[in-house]
């Protein structure tokens, strides 16, 4: 192409060419990294020519400067880093690559490495502590946190395997024709054999949005399970052993109990610290520190920490537990961390080992157990890319049993690291296993102690098996059979029912639901059912009206005093439910009930009605809850789901409308209720339960309608309940109580000698409740003279337990030692009483 020689073309073009020029010399851009990891910075200064005053300070690892004036130099400035000046030109304006050195901190004067155990007279003499306080000035937070949008691959495997086999016991009679599975097994570093049980691989596809709302979301896109991938039990119990924890918190939560974390800000109260060399990890300079605890009976670890040693960031991590770990079923805990870290602020999760091996009785290392290893790989980070909302919502599909079917070709590729050969014999191994009948009634047997079911035939179970015996004033001895339909654990239907017998009374019970799941993501559901029954009211504020709830009658087979105040119940139910948002259940019940008592001679539950002495309550009432568990995780997507163990809360909200006329209902009430309850860890103090329940009836009804403070007159542990009050001593229109009951976990026993050889843990309660009752609805009832509420004075009770009894590892008993606080006037009340039952945890 030929240049027009017209003088107005090249006007125009010196006026291109002259703008172009200036727009290069107003701006500049690129990007900035740490000269030794390559590695984007961010928080720089930036400063434009020879300003005092930084032009902008950056939140990301690039730039883009643009000025009213000549851009002729850019100096870039960063604590701990050698500051860097860049000449710009028209030529070398765009994608500038800064690289900035970091300085050799000062603030440690010197270090000496110890390879044995150092003694200090201070804590400020320990090397350690200078490095841990540089850790501490600059604790760092997720970094998920920082980004407005952010995704990530979580690969994660499961294995179970049977640890400290010998040739004895592969030989024991209970492995005939199941010999080949040793097959599979491996000798271990102490010459024992490993026999791997169990294997479940999991990837999920990560979502988080912080700006300009806060979402999350955690898809499962892929799962392969071997083993007893039918058992919901065994798979549940692998899943819950595990948390999320962040080394940079005070408290490690293991099993909803805390330990100290070694790089907590509290450390060293608990920890001794020594710097025993410097290592090179991934290319990276780094301290390694051991750790160990100061005392051997408390809950922490022990291990190393590796520290870069430029910007003190915790690189890795080992924890260990002690050999005197006191807790349940559990020999030892390790765990290896690894971190990321982009920048001086911030650390991404890299992979997490966790390596549990739980024992049911002894805790000697020669004890037949089970090693459940898990190790979670984070990878594929993506930061500030727009996000659909739809990634965010959840899809029916999620919810298919082959959603998350993939085949062998996905999973060669899909791992991060390949499959030893012991890991791929697993999948083979219980292929076989599953096809040999002894096996599967040994699974048999495991799944019925453990869910309280017996599998009879195909779609039927019987059961709950725990509640075929009871005892009671009313019905004397009691025989309960039940069974309910079961052909897998994501079942959308199911349908219950239990008949039951008083050899005193001579009386046939029943009761019977069905339940029906429409749609598994916002699991709408209906159900209805039917019961008649003998039942202990008063014992629960905010009442289930559900059919098959627990009752508390026949599992009374031992108490304080006589205990003559049974009702006799006939219910109907029907209700709808539906989840509009994760963990938030909004729930609709339609009841109709009579009430009436089960021992007219002993306890009365007659009332004036119009004038009219009634012995039987007809009652009809519509129910609104609000149920809130937020953080709350679940397996299976069934009618009926199995929770994992989490500190999550729960938040009820309900209201309750009795309506007269309505199937001869015979009160128009209105009755709002709340509940609030929580786990708490308190650092390495142990955990805190909260329980707390506030209700206001605004009408006046009889007793069977009325709020009952909970009592407890048996000598067993009944939760929410109030040890020392009698059954229906205190009865409230408007009530309020607290609980809080606090598990040290052995914190103080493990001081005296003697005793903490025995690991036993102490427990201290308190309870209270407040209240009042109108003079009305104390004159409704025959007896009403007889009901009063804690009005005058808050009544409280108070106590001490002692948790974690037993041998080995099999510690599950506990004693409760309470005394009542206050109105101590009163006739026929326990001041002190004792309470036991069995406490099945970590």
């Amino acid at each position: 192409m030929m240049l027009n020689n017209n003088p107005k073309y090249y006007n125009l073009f010196f006026l291109l060419f002259i703008t172009c020029l200036t727009y290069a010399q107003n701006t500049a851009n690129g990007k900035i990294t740490d000269a030794k990891t390559s590695k984007e910075i961010s928080g720089v200064d930036i400063f434009i020519n020879d300003s005092t005053e930084p032009f902008l300070k950056t939140s990301v690892g690039s730039f883009n400067v643009q000025s009213d004036s000549i851009i002729y130099k850019l100096k870039f400035s960063k604590k701990n880093y050698t500051p860097e000046t860049v000449t710009i030109t028209p030529e070398t304006a765009n994608n500038i690559f800064v690289k900035l050195s970091q300085e050799k901190e000062n603030t440690i004067a010197e270090i000496v490495i110890h390879n044995e155990k150092p003694k200090y007279k201070n804590k400020k003499e320990n090397p350690a502590y200078a490095i841990m306080q540089e850790v501490w000035k600059r604790k760092r937070n997720n970094g998920l946190e920082k980004f407005d949008t952010y995704t990530y691959k979580e690969y994660e495997k499961i294995q179970f395997d049977a640890n400290n086999l010998d040739s004895a016991f592969m030989s024991k009679k209970i492995f005939n024709k199941l010999d080949f599975i040793f097959d599979y097994a491996d000798s271990t570093a102490s010459g024992k054999i490993g026999l791997p049980i169990f294997l479940n691989e999991s990837i999920y596809e990560n979502f988080g949005e912080n700006k300009p709302g806060k979402k999350i979301k955690r898809l499962l896109v892929a799962q392969k399970t071997s083993g007893f991938q039918d058992n919901q039990v065994i798979t549940i119990t692998a899943k819950n052993l595990y948390r999320d924890i962040n080394i940079y918190d005070n408290t490690l939560n293991y099993f909803d109990i805390g330990f100290p974390s070694p790089v907590g800000t509290n450390g060293f109260s608990t920890y001794d610290y020594n710097l025993t060399d410097t290592i090179s990890i991934h290319g990276e300079n780094a301290y390694k520190i051991r750790y160990q605890p100061k005392r051997k009976d408390v809950l922490a670890f022990q291990g190393y920490l590796y520290i870069d040693t430029d910007n003190y960031a915790v690189l890795g991590a080992t924890l260990k537990s002690t050999q005197k770990i006191n807790v349940n079923f559990i020999n030892s805990i390790s765990t290896e961390l690894e971190y990321d870290n982009p920048d001086e602020n911030t650390f991404l999760p890299k992979k997490f080992i966790t390596e549990i091996e739980l024992t049911p009785f002894a805790k000697k290392r020669t004890s037949k157990s089970i090693i459940a290893k898990r190790s979670v790989d984070y990878s594929q980070y993506e930061f500030n890319k727009p996000l659909d909302d739809k990634a965010f919502t959840r899809r029916e599909e999620e919810y298919d049993a082959k959603f998350v079917d993939k085949d062998d070709a996905y999973w060669v590729q899909a791992r991060p690291d390949s499959l030893s050969k012991s890991e791929q014999g697993v999948y083979e191994m219980l292929d076989k296993l599953q096809q040999t009948p002894k096996f599967n009634r040994i699974v048999k047997i495991y799944e019925t102690l453990a869910s309280g079911y017996y599998n009879a035939f195909k779609g039927i179970d019987i059961g709950p098996i725990f509640s075929i015996y009871g005892k009671n004033e009313v019905e004397g001895d009691r025989i309960r059979l039940g069974a309910r339909t079961y052909f897998g654990q994501n079942d959308p239907w199911r349908v219950q029912f239990y008949t039951a017998y008083g050899f005193k009374d001579q009386q046939v019970k029943y009761g019977a639901e069905a339940r029906y799941m429409f749609n598994r993501v916002n699991r709408f559901m209906i159900g209805a059912g039917t019961k008649r029954d003998i039942e202990q009211l008063g014992v629960q504020l905010t009442t289930d009206d559900g059919i098959m709830a627990r009752t508390f009658a026949s599992s009374t087979l031992f108490a304080r005093g006589e205990n003559a105040s049974l009702s006799s119940i006939n219910k109907t139910n029907i209700f709808a439910a539906i989840e509009p948002w994760k963990n938030f259940q909004v729930r609709v019940d339609g009841t109709l009930q009579s009430i009436k008592s089960a021992n007219p001679e002993k306890f009365s539950l007659m009332y004036y009605r119009d004038g009219d002495l009634r012995k039987t309550l007809n009652d009809s009432h519509v129910t609104l809850s609000l149920i809130a568990r937020p953080g709350a995780k679940f397996s299976q997507t069934g009618v009926d789901r199995y929770e994992h163990g989490t500190l999550a809360p729960t938040i009820i909200l309900k209201y309750t409308r009795g309506i007269e006329g309505l199937f001869n209902g015979d009160f128009n009430y209105n009755r709002l209720q709340f509940m609030f309850y929580k786990p708490v860890l308190i650092g390495s103090w142990g955990k805190t339960l909260i329980s707390f329940e506030a209700g206001k009836t605004f009408d006046n009804v009889p007793l069977g309608l009325q709020n009952v403070i909970p009592g407890n007159q048996s000598y067993s542990l009944a939760q929410n309940t109030f040890s020392q009050l009698n059954y229906y001593e205190f009865v409230a229109d408007t009530y309020s109580t607290l609980h809080l009951e606090h598990h040290f976990n052995g914190k103080i026993l493990s001081f005296i000698p003697l005793i903490k050889k025995l690991k036993l843990r102490e427990i201290a309660f308190i309870r209270s409740a407040y209240g009042t009752l109108s003079d009305a609805s104390k004159a409704i009832n025959v007896d009403g003279f007889k009901y009063s509420a804690p009005s005058e004075q808050i009544y409280f009770e108070y106590g001490f337990g002692i948790e974690n009894i037993g041998i080995g590892n099999l510690r599950i008993f506990r004693v409760d030692f309470n005394w009542r606080g206050n109105y101590l006037d009163r006739p026929d009340i326990s001041t002190f009483g004792i309470k036991a039952g069995f406490q099945v945890g970590f």
